[in-house]
């Protein structure tokens, strides 16, 4: 199989040449330039050489540069379509921590009655049950709002 499919591509690589049609250049009576594969019977045609030139070796290649044209409405709707996907992207992330954080939170006020939190001061305070049981309900609800 790898057989067949080596000396396929090696026998279409080396055909590549022997199919190039002739192509001939010529001027019409209004001046205007063609080109085709067969010459016109009532005017002088050329032969345009179409063989592609080989890069002398040991030579760099000059770096191809791309054409400074003005942005076009396309690039300009392009360029704001990809600033608001950045843009929504960015804020499905924030979305996807702050859920996140909810649920860690709600886990650690249903897994633990002993919940203490940190006061103004920076002391700790056990919170009693009841303040416990308010900040679940406002979790799950927080959670059912923004992140279901």
């Amino acid at each position: 199989m790898r057989r067949t499919i080596l000396l396929g591509s090696l026998m279409l690589a080396l055909s590549a040449p022997v199919m190039a049609a002739q192509v001939y250049k010529w001027v019409d009576a209004q001046g205007v330039t063609h080109f085709g594969a067969q010459p016109p019977t009532d005017a002088k045609a050329a032969a345009v050489d179409t063989k592609i030139a080989q890069p002398t070796p040991g030579f760099p290649l000059p770096a191809k540069a791309a054409p400074t044209l003005p942005p076009s409405a396309d690039d300009k709707q392009k360029a704001a379509d990809e600033k608001v996907r950045q843009e929504v992207a960015q804020q499905e992330a924030e979305r996807a921590k702050y859920c996140d954080g909810l649920r860690t939170n709600l886990a650690q006020l249903k897994n633990n009655p002993r919940v203490r939190v940190s006061d103004d001061n920076g002391d700790m305070r056990r919170i009693p049950e009841e303040e416990r049981q308010a900040r679940i309900t406002e979790t799950e609800h927080d959670l059912q709002q923004n992140c279901d």
